[in-house]
């Protein structure tokens, strides 16, 4: 029952949030005349607290509990939410109530995966991400449209609103049983594991090469084993935040404002649908073919944008939600499935790696984008996104498998014993 409550507030904190935040430039820039500069300076730098920030959140919760680190996450962003009302006249203000509500997110959602799968099981676990994601996702696509009317007419209305509706699911919180973090696989299994391994290595007398002298892109997603997911997840968020950033600037002087709102809107009904009915599916499915179909979507799509028109960026949108939908949980999965840490730990470090592949997207991406505007190419922009989608991936598990081997032919191993690359039970 609890997991229930803890879906339906994860839709809510969503809601209130996407009702102010896709409006700050707005705010800062029309109501302040704070230059585009300045603007996106503090919104990048907001950004990269709320992911980055995901590590401290895992941190608090190991010293106090998830229940406790909620708690003390949504009062903040309460505060935060509360004090953009003063905020509307001074810009310092506004600018603190947006750090503040940046770590209230940053410590929140670490806490949230982790109390929402505790005790639940392998088996439990695909389907209650991919319903969480799924709730994450439906208050993106409705609190934006809900909070427009009243963003420029009544914003004083709008920031208490939110602020109440965070008090009280945070008095929600307040209700719902303690819960211990877990472990994300048991000791014993990892030695037993690394026994066999070194005992079938004893019994043949060798180890397959690690360093293969030759790998095509396809053979080097074969062995994802070679890094772990926090690279992967890296590298999945950098790809999918160019279609993320840029697509309203490439589409809307290509089709109208009305046509990109509704590619958004079907986008984000596809992704709450499918992606709690695909969960099993992918829980299943090997890590390389995952990336091999999470990546390739990402790569086709990208390029498929670059066609322009309405039957393009539709067809590209839908394949770039097919990619987040696959590489998105399942490296979530597979982050829990490899380690021995607590479930809020591993949360976290998966957000940082989504913080890192954001922000670099946002820097690069900026710089292309603008370069192919000044050269009348703009879809030659989608292009370089879709290369990248196929030769980065490659590189980085090739890169990973050239220098898997440590001295003597052992496999490298993470802090604590553990074998990287190790493949676990689910």
């Amino acid at each position: 029952m609890h997991q229930v409550l803890l879906l339906g507030a994860s839709f809510l904190i969503t809601l209130g949030s996407f009702a102010v935040l896709p409006y700050m430039s707005v705010l800062l820039h029309v109501r302040f005349g704070l230059g585009l500069g300045v603007v996106g300076a503090v919104l990048a730098v907001a950004s990269l607290v709320q992911f980055s920030g995901g590590v401290v959140g895992a941190a608090l919760a190991a010293r106090i509990g998830l229940r406790a680190t909620m708690l003390v996450a949504l009062a903040v962003r309460t505060a935060g939410f509360a004090a953009f009302v003063p905020g509307l006249t001074r810009p310092l203000v506004a600018v603190g109530a947006l750090f503040l509500v940046s770590c209230g997110a940053a410590l929140y959602l670490p806490a949230n995966k982790a109390y929402l799968v505790a005790g639940c099981g392998h088996e439990r676990r695909p389907g209650l991400l991919a319903a969480s994601g799924s709730a994450f996702n439906a208050g993106i696509a409705l609190g934006p449209p809900a909070a427009a009317p009243f963003v420029l007419t009544s914003p004083t209305g709008l920031f208490t609103g939110v602020a109440v509706l965070f008090a009280l699911v945070g008095a929600g919180h307040a209700l719902l049983p303690g819960v211990a973090d877990e472990k994300g696989e048991r000791a014993e299994e990892k030695a037993e594991e690394a026994a066999e391994g070194g005992a079938k290595v004893g019994a043949t007398g060798h180890q397959d090469d690690p360093n293969p002298s030759a790998l095509s892109n396809l053979s080097a997603l074969s062995n994802p084993s070679a890094l772990p997911p926090f690279a992967l997840t890296v590298l999945a968020v950098y790809v999918f935040m160019f279609f993320q950033h840029y697509l309203a600037l490439y589409a809307v002087p290509r089709t109208s404002t009305a046509f990109y709102g509704t590619v958004l809107m079907g986008y984000a009904i596809l992704l709450v649908v499918a992606q709690p009915l695909s969960a099993r599916r992918l829980a299943a499915l090997p890590y390389a073919t995952a990336l091999r179909i999470g990546f390739g979507a990402m790569a086709v799509g990208t390029a498929v944008l670059a066609l322009g028109g309405r039957a393009g960026i539709a067809a590209g949108a839908v394949l770039l939600c097919l990619g987040e939908i696959v590489l998105f949980l399942k490296n979530d999965l597979e982050a829990l499935d490899r380690s021995s840490a607590p479930t809020a730990k591993v949360f976290g470090r998966q957000r940082l790696a989504a913080g890192l592949g954001a922000f670099a997207a946002a820097v690069v991406g900026g710089q292309l984008y603008g370069a192919a505007e000044r050269a009348s190419a703009v879809p030659v922009f989608w292009l370089l996104v879709s290369a990248q989608a196929v030769v980065l991936p490659a590189l980085l598990v090739g890169g990973g498998a050239g220098t898997g081997g440590g001295a003597g032919g052992r496999p490298p191993r993470r802090a604590g014993g553990e074998l990287v690359g190790a493949r676990h039970p689910r």
